[in-house]
């Protein structure tokens, strides 16, 4: 999305069902050319592992600063989607299946 990859840490795995709510929180945006990246970050650049956990393509619906629309097509991810921002927040958003 705008020439590069958006992306959110799910600390729990993505919902598959409506009606499951996750958080996700907005981390900094990455060249495509990190698409493949998979592995450890250093402590001072967002600590932590990781890890593809689908792959497929999207089709935006809806774009606002606080809200998100979209529909997925991936092998674990399919059907319609939802990001909002939590109210007062930068990074943190609500990830759910519509």
């Amino acid at each position: 999305m705008d020439g590069v990859l958006k992306s959110w840490a799910i600390p729990k795995e993505p919902p598959i069902n409506r009606g499951v709510k996750r958080l996700a929180i907005q981390v900094d945006d990455h060249d495509v050319s990190y698409i493949d990246f998979e592995g450890e970050i250093p402590e001072g650049y967002g600590a932590g592992t990781v890890r593809i956990w689908d792959r497929g393509e999207y089709e935006l619906k809806e774009r606002e600063a606080e809200k998100m629309v979209f529909s997925l097509k991936g092998s674990k991810l399919k059907g319609g989607y939802c990001l909002v921002r939590f109210k007062g927040e930068e990074k943190n958003w609500l990830f759910f299946k519509i």
